[in-house]
């Protein structure tokens, strides 16, 4: 059985998913790969107590009280790369970010390999099924790019500002033809 509940949060309205124990999935509203990992219609249960759980570590996140990801129960659902990578995602301090690049390089390092596809890395991250608990709004371009997050690119900068980081440090990147050029 699958259970769901909703979170309204400062970033727009959060879908959250269970399996009765776990937190299975938190998909931001029209975001890309939105519920993508249900495989059933669920049933509605707000006192679930994963839910009242994940609100309140929410409610701690947004108040910037920098909530333990460790304190949920999470079961993302996905093979066993999307599994490394979010993984890797975890471990990323709050407050900061890293690059496609610099996973790719963990993730080739775990797995005895000399290279990894940072646009394999790029796949995983976008589909994280556990946004910003699983914080794939910290992922950057390896060139200091604000790119890529399946919420839109201003909800990660409006999740990376409430954490205190530099925004205005990370560049834009805009795409004329089959050329990037950095912006300001």
């Amino acid at each position: 059985m699958v259970y769901l509940c909703y979170y309204n949060s400062p970033v727009g309205r959060l879908l959250m998913a269970s399996d009765g124990e776990n937190l299975t999935g938190l998909w931001l509203e029209k975001q890309k790969y939105y519920a993508a990992t249900l495989s059933e219609e669920g049933e509605e249960n707000a006192n679930l107590p994963v839910f009242v759980k994940t609100g309140e570590w929410l409610d701690k996140y947004f108040r910037k009280e920098k909530p333990a990801i460790s304190d949920l129960p999470l079961a993302p659902q996905g093979g066993e790369f999307r599994q490394a990578v979010w993984k890797i995602l975890c471990a990323i301090p709050y407050g900061q970010t890293m690059t496609y690049g610099e996973i790719a390089r963990k993730i080739a390092a775990q797995s005895g390999r000399k290279t990894m596809s940072a646009q394999a890395v790029g796949g995983a991250v976008g589909h994280n099924p556990i946004s910003i608990i699983i914080p794939c709004h910290r992922v950057v371009g390896s060139n200091g790019s604000l790119t890529g997050y399946a919420g839109g690119l201003d909800v990660k900068n409006k999740l990376l500002k409430l954490e205190s980081v530099d925004t205005a440090s990370l560049r834009k990147l805009t795409k004329i033809g089959q050329k990037m050029y950095v912006g300001d």
